[in-house]
């Protein structure tokens, strides 16, 4: 008699059949083009208790088990001062993911909110300074974060609408703070559709944004700008399925030559000099 499946069991083994072409797939593309996993690497995989975080932590585990390439991972969640219920939901989900996470606290949200310009900002920053200490004080060499396809697209356009500048978001990147330490995104090529569909077949509730901030700002005010982009390529997609297809590989192949100018290392360089008059 076949039994049933544990919840974790489920999860995973929906990764690699169900949703092999959706998640597994374009999880090995990623580490495969970008070279992101290299032989004893020691890889801190960040949780935040969301659904993307989550994910990424049952793709690593799964890849450890299978991987030519031998490395260890560590799973870490930092609590910047999540409320009760969202820190149980983490402890809960990974518990019934079998996910064997070490969490750790940090007073974030507290010194985030007592600032009026720009908290999230100042969060963002001061999340990553403690993952990367803690993932160093651990012994790893690389932190891996869940940001996905739909976040590099938005990143994208929210740095060229609202930035001012064509900036992306990189699959790999060399911390200059804490020297020795890489950060990786493992799902750079997974859309967020596809996440969301394991989600639902796996009748799983992960947390969503748990920021005091957002909870204490009035309905319809404090709606961030990476809404606003993603209701626009929602509306873009109605006429042109491939949009976000297209943004994803135009930061793939930028030509370099056709800008005025550009940043490197923090400082601006112009070709106009090269097109002087004959």
């Amino acid at each position: 008699m076949k039994r049933d499946l544990e919840p974790f069991e489920k999860a995973e083994r929906s990764i690699v059949k169900k949703y092999r072409r959706e998640l597994w797939g374009p999880f090995i593309a990623a580490l495969k083009r970008y070279r992101l996993i290299e032989s004893g690497d020691r890889i801190a995989v960040c949780i935040s208790g969301g659904k993307d975080s989550m994910l990424l932590a049952k793709l690593m585990q799964l890849l450890v088990r299978v991987s030519d390439v031998p490395f260890q991972l560590k799973f870490i969640v930092m609590d910047p001062g999540y409320n009760r219920p969202n820190r149980l939901r983490i402890e809960e989900n990974a518990e019934l993911l079998h996910i064997p996470a070490v969490i750790f606290e940090t007073d974030i949200f507290d010194v985030a909110n007592k600032t009026e310009k720009n908290p999230c900002y100042l969060c963002a920053r001061m999340r990553r300074g403690y993952l990367y200490r803690y993932a160093q004080d651990m012994g790893c060499n690389k932190i891996a974060l869940g940001h996905h396809f739909n976040d590099v697209v938005e990143t994208t356009l929210l740095g060229m609408f609202y930035g001012g500048q064509l900036q992306a978001m990189m699959p790999k990147l060399h911390s200059k703070n804490f020297p020795g330490m890489e950060l990786i995104r493992p799902m750079y090529c997974i859309r967020e559709e596809d996440i969301l569909a394991w989600k639902r077949y796996n009748n799983l509730e992960f947390i969503q944004c748990a920021c005091r901030f957002t909870e204490n700002t009035a309905s319809g005010i404090g709606e961030s700008k990476r809404q606003e982009i993603k209701g626009l390529l929602s509306r873009l997609r109605q006429q042109d399925p491939d949009i976000e297809k297209r943004i994803f590989n135009s930061i793939h192949s930028v030509c370099l030559d056709t800008f005025p100018g550009y940043k490197l290392g923090g400082e601006e360089h112009s070709f106009l000099e090269s097109y002087s008059e004959k």
